[in-house]
């Protein structure tokens, strides 16, 4: 174990935070403006699918991240459209958006590859690595936080936005009411159902970014249902870190952590089996401890005052 709990598995471990952190994003977003989005798997494997086809026929991996972003804004579209303004019941809305992109891309895959199962090719262009200077050449630290795509910094800053946004912006404070309150914030005016529908397209570029990460920056090739349950991962993360920004950035690190000591895992004497399922069972966990937490405080609300 002491082999195992290295400079090398922390650098993993940021890696693997950032597909995890930028699909919750985008869950706590919606989550704030009172949407349920459970599509985030969904979202995320049609952006790690776009991804590889905008990078593929382009060679040019930043169309691949554009393009990863479009079709994952397009298909959080469509689940916006019928969770806010049919208001239809969004945990079914949100389960036959993760079957459609399962079976989007399984189904296109041999069209637009003439493979099945996985594709890759020397025309994917990855997302290269930045190495911070000054920081590089440092011992622990600069394996742990150099090296990295360009993405994996960005969702880092994007958890700086998003505590700004929420919390010292006028947007964030009508999002908020929206989520809390949306029938007060209807009678000073806010239109409550396009403002939630464009924050659901926001968070589907979020899931885009995710799955370009996830199919760009930590390998170059797609397989098909390669995000793996990570976009459920997310979900979870959204309501252990009780949809705030640092909250849900430590549950994404902590998830992040047992993620990557599951790949680092499959290379010992352990089954692999046993291995792949750690970030699972630590999902499991962080549900449990949720839940608790959620009937302690219940508890608490409940319990009689003094005089």
């Amino acid at each position: 174990m002491p082999d195992v709990l290295d400079a090398t598995l922390l650098n993993s471990t940021f890696r693997m935070i950032a597909p995890i952190l930028l699909a919750a994003l985008g869950g706590l977003l919606c989550e704030r403006v009172g949407v349920f989005n459970i599509a985030l798997e969904g979202l995320m494997l049609a952006g790690a699918f776009a991804a590889v086809a905008g990078s593929f026929f382009s060679e040019n991996a930043i169309v691949g991240v554009l393009t990863a972003v479009a079709a994952a804004a397009v298909l959080a579209a469509l689940f916006g459209a019928a969770a806010t303004f049919l208001q239809g019941n969004m945990i079914v809305l949100g389960i036959a958006t993760n079957f459609l992109a399962l079976g989007a891309t399984s189904f296109t895959m041999p069209l637009l590859f003439g493979v099945k199962g996985n594709f890759s090719d020397p025309r994917i262009h990855g997302l290269g690595k930045i190495a911070i200077p000054g920081i590089d050449g440092v011992p622990v630290l600069g394996p742990m936080l150099s090296g990295h795509s360009w993405l994996v910094y960005v969702s880092w800053a994007l958890v700086v936005a998003a505590q700004v946004l929420l919390f010292r912006h006028p947007l964030g404070l009508r999002a908020r009411g929206i989520g809390e309150r949306p029938d007060a914030a209807e009678t000073l005016g806010v239109r409550v159902r396009p403002f939630q529908f464009w924050v659901v397209v926001l968070s589907g570029a979020l899931c885009g970014l995710a799955g370009a990460q996830l199919s760009l920056g930590q390998v170059t090739l797609f397989v098909e249902n390669m995000t793996a349950g990570r976009g459920w991962i997310a979900v979870v993360a959204v309501m252990f870190g009780r949809a705030h920004p640092l909250g849900v950035f430590g549950a994404s690190v902590l998830f992040g952590f047992f993620d990557a000591l599951g790949f680092r895992l499959q290379g010992s004497r352990l089954p692999n089996q046993f291995a792949q399922m750690i970030p699972y069972v630590a999902t499991l966990v962080g549900l449990f401890v949720f839940e608790a937490q959620r009937r302690t405080r219940a508890r608490r609300l409940r319990a009689p005052t003094g005089p």
